[in-house]
C-alpha cells in the first residue's frame, strides 16, 4: 500500500519514519506547506515528496496520515474522505467545537474510516487501567488523578496557535479519563496561572493548570499539568477504586525523587519528551491504521470524531471556567 503524510515536522517526520518499517506499506509520500520541511524528510528516509499537501490526492495514496498544523487538519480529513481514502489524523481533528462539529457533518454519511490520534488509547499501561476498570477488578472507581508535565515550554509561535493549554496538552488526559471509565464528564472546576514566561500571558493562555471533572457516576477526577517540568516528561494516571488501585507510569522512568530515607525508587532515566514517551503506542496505532487500510484491520476506529468532539468540549468547558472562575456544567458548552 501506498501512504500520504501531510506534515513533515516532528511528529509527522517519526510517523513517516514507522510507515516505513511497517510490514505491508511499500511506499510513503510526504508533503508540507513548507516544501523545504518534505524535500529534507524526503531525502532522509528515501521516500517521495509533494509540493502541497493537497498533491497527496492525485498521488495513488490507499491511506492518509495527518500531521499537518492544526488549522489544516479539518479541510485535510474532509478532503481524504471525499477522495474515498482512510484517514489518520493527529489530535486534534479541528481547532474548536464548532469546527470538529462541522467537519462531523461534512463526512456525515461516509463509510470511509476517520480515526483520531489520541496515542494513550494504545499504551499499554493506560490498556492495563482500562482492562481494570472494566473487568471490575478495582472495585467501583471513586477518583483518578492525571498529569501531564512537559519538561519546557514549547516555542512561542506554538502557544499563540495551539488553542490554550487545555485544548492543546489536557485534552489527552480528557480522552483517557473517559475512556478508562467508559462515563462521561458532566460538570468540571478549573484553575490557571502563568508561573513562568510572560509570552503564556500575552498569548491569553497559562503554563499550569488544575482541573476537577465530576463523572456521570460521581466519580471525581483530578487533572494537572505544566509546562515546566525540567526533571523530566511525566505522564501518570491513578485509578482508585473501593477495592483496589492502580496507576500508569509508575515505573524507573518516572521524573520523581522519594523523600524517604532508604528509597531508590525510581532509578532509571526519565523521559525527555512526548515522542520517547509514547514511541511503542504511536507504532501500534499507525499499525493498526494501515491493517484497516489493508483491508485486515477493526474497521471500527479505536477514537473517533465524536470521541474527539467530546475531549474537544471538555477543555471548552474547562477553558470557560478558568476564565470566569467558576463550576461550568458540560450542558452549558453543548448548548
Amino acid at each position: 500500500m501506498r501512504i500520504g503524510v501531510a506534515g513533515a515536522g516532528r511528529i509527522g517526520s517519526f510517523h513517516a519514519q514507522t510507515l516505513c518499517r511497517l510490514a505491508g506499506v511499500d511506499s510513503v509520500v510526504v508533503a508540507d506547506a513548507n516544501r523545504e520541511f518534505a524535500r529534507t524528510l524526503s531525502e532522509r528516509l528515501g521516500i517521495d515528496y509533494l509540493e502541497r499537501p493537497g498533491d497527496l490526492f492525485t498521488a495513488g495514496i490507499d491511506g492518509l496520515v495527518i500531521a499537518a498544523a492544526t488549522d489544516a487538519h479539518a479541510d485535510l480529513i474532509v478532503a481524504g474522505v471525499g477522495a474515498g481514502v482512510p484517514v489518520f489524523c493527529e489530535k486534534p481533528a479541528a481547532p474548536d467545537a464548532a469546527s470538529t462539529r462541522a467537519v462531523i457533518a461534512n463526512v456525515s454519511g461516509s463509510n470511509v474510516p476517520v480515526y483520531i490520534g489520541f496515542q494513550r488509547r494504545f499504551d499499554a499501561g493506560f490498556t492495563t487501567a482500562r482492562n481494570a476498570v472494566l473487568s471490575g477488578r478495582l472495585g467501583w472507581v471513586h477518583t483518578l488523578r492525571a498529569c501531564t508535565l512537559d519538561p519546557a515550554p514549547p516555542p512561542v509561535a506554538y502557544i499563540v496557535a495551539s488553542g490554550g493549554f487545555f485544548r492543546d496538552c489536557c485534552v489527552h488526559d480528557f480522552d483517557a479519563i473517559r475512556w478508562i471509565t467508559g462515563q462521561e464528564v458532566i460538570e468540571v472546576y478549573a484553575r490557571g496561572a502563568v508561573r513562568g514566561e510572560d509570552f503564556f500571558r500575552e498569548a491569553g493562555d497559562v503554563d499550569t493548570v488544575a482541573a476537577l471533572l465530576e463523572l456521570t457516576d460521581g466519580t471525581f477526577a483530578h487533572v494537572s499539568a505544566s509546562r515546566y517540568n525540567a526533571h523530566g516528561y511525566d505522564v501518570r494516571l491513578e485509578v482508585l477504586g473501593s477495592q483496589r488501585s492502580i496507576s500508569v507510569g509508575l515505573d524507573d522512568c518516572m521524573p520523581l525523587e522519594s523523600a524517604e530515607a532508604g528509597i531508590s525508587f525510581p532509578s532509571g532515566q526519565p523521559h525527555s519528551y512526548f515522542i520517547e514517551r509514547f514511541a511503542a503506542a504511536y507504532v501500534a496505532e499507525l499499525t493498526a491504521f494501515t491493517e484497516v487500510v489493508a483491508g485486515t484491520g477493526n474497521v471500527q476506529p479505536m477514537c473517533t470524531l465524536s470521541d474527539a468532539l467530546e475531549a474537544t468540549l471538555i477543555a471548552e468547558a474547562c477553558e470557560l471556567s478558568r476564565l470566569e472562575h467558576r463550576p461550568v456544567r458540560m450542558a452549558e458548552v453543548r448548548a
